[in-house]
């Protein structure tokens, strides 16, 4: 085998490589933009979203069916508004409930749909009224030991 023929050979491979560490980077971010599918976006407020970021994945019965778009501040209601597209082949009745849950102990964050039994469906920029907010692990730990400390010792 030739010199040439072998450096193209390595060439290949080290392309490949990179290729596939790269796959692998957009995958991890949530920035792969292989998603053209037509999506229509669904409003709630959320008393705490605890660390849901933009582009976290919104799940209903654990299959991804759309992704978070926005997230802002409303200042008269002192909540959070989150924005997420939702793809155009899934509708949820109207009373469907927007849930902000961790996959994992520690791990991302993303909203899950809890699909009401309602006969009408959401339709495009539409509010999801119902909604629970992010259980935050420190504020868990802390109502834990304020409960423990204001316990009485019994003897």
């Amino acid at each position: 085998m030739s010199r040439k023929l072998l450096d193209l050979w390595v060439g290949i491979f080290v392309a490949m490589g990179l290729a596939g560490v790269l796959f692998l980077a957009l995958k991890v971010g949530n920035l792969s933009a292989g998603n053209f599918a037509e999506t229509y976006p669904l409003t709630a407020k959320f008393a705490n979203i605890g660390g849901l970021k933009v582009r976290a994945p919104v799940k209903s019965a654990g299959v991804v069916v759309g992704r978070v778009a926005d997230i802002r501040f409303d200042p008269k209601d002192y909540e959070a508004v989150v924005t997420f597209h939702i793809n155009e082949s899934y509708r949820f009745p109207r009373d469907t409930f927007a849930l902000i849950l961790t996959a994992g102990l520690l791990g991302e964050q993303y909203i899950g749909l809890d699909p009401g039994g309602d006969e009408k469906m959401l339709q495009a920029n539409d509010v999801i009224t119902k909604t629970q907010s992010a259980v935050v692990l420190e504020s868990l730990i802390s109502q834990f030991m304020f409960n423990k400390a204001s316990e009485s010792p019994t003897e």
